[in-house]
C-alpha cells in the first residue's frame, strides 16, 4: 500500500469522481518538489501516489477537479483544489479524501 492515499466522491451524484487527475508534492527549502501522481479510477481512488512510508513533513495533494468536470459537461467553481497536510514522525500511512460538488467540497483524514 502507498505511504498517501486519496479517494474522491461527487457528492452532488453520490457515486466516485472518476477521472481525477491529483498530484502530490513535499515541501522543500526550495519550495514544492513532486513526489506522485495518478488519476482516480472507477472507485474515485489513486493508491500509488507513494510507494514507501511518507518522511514527517508538509505534503500537498492537488486536484484538477476543472478537467473531472469538463468531462461531465459541467463547470464547477474550484478549478483545482489543494489540499496541504503535515506528516508526523513515524506515521506510515496517510489516507485524504475529498468530498466534491461543482459548488464546494471538504475533506479529512480517513482511515
Amino acid at each position: 500500500m502507498s505511504g498517501i492515499t486519496t479517494h474522491v466522491l461527487d457528492t452532488s451524484r453520490g457515486c466516485p469522481a472518476v477521472g481525477v487527475p491529483v498530484a502530490l508534492e513535499r515541501a522543500v527549502d526550495s519550495g514544492w518538489q513532486p513526489v506522485g501522481r495518478g488519476t482516480t479510477d472507477a472507485d474515485g481512488r489513486v493508491g500509488d501516489l507513494l510507494r514507501s512510508p511518507p518522511e514527517a513533513g508538509r505534503y500537498r495533494l492537488s486536484f484538477d477537479t476543472d478537467t473531472y468536470f469538463r468531462s461531465l459537461g459541467e463547470a464547477g467553481i474550484y478549478p483545482e483544489v489543494s489540499v496541504t497536510f503535515v506528516v508526523g514522525h513515524g506515521e506510515a500511512h496517510y489516507h485524504m479524501p475529498l468530498l466534491l460538488s461543482p459548488f464546494g467540497y471538504s475533506t479529512y483524514r480517513g482511515s
